[in-house]
């Protein structure tokens, strides 16, 4: 079981890192979707860098409650666009994302409470 908490803790800490990546270096993609939504460069470089170091935080025991919440916060604003987008496939997998996310919360409570 701690072979697959860990893995999930290493996707989503991926996830979360290169998200703020492709955000950070303005990806036509990105720019394209969220601009769409009103972010501008800025605020998207300052979109991913929030990504980015919730993506840091889920590394560490200490931090990772803090960064899973940073980053299902930040999961949540792209679910809600990418629901309103239309984009289902996507937006169930940032759904599934994000509960894990809740899930790592729940787990880093609970040893911090021990």
């Amino acid at each position: 079981m701690k072979a697959v908490s860990i893995g999930i803790l290493a996707i989503l800490t991926l996830l979360a890192v290169s998200s703020g990546i492709t955000k950070i270096l303005l990806m036509p993609q990105d720019v394209l979707f969220f601009g769409k939504y009103g972010f501008s460069d800025p605020l998207l470089i300052a979109y991913g860098s929030v990504q980015l170091l919730g993506g840091f935080l889920l590394v560490f025991t200490k931090t990772r409650f803090a960064g899973a919440a940073i980053v299902a916060v930040t999961f949540l604003i792209s679910l809600a666009l990418l629901l309103m987008e239309g984009n289902v496939p996507v937006s169930i997998v940032t759904a599934v994302a994000t509960l894990l996310l809740v899930v790592v919360m729940k787990r880093s409570w609970q040893r911090a409470a021990e």
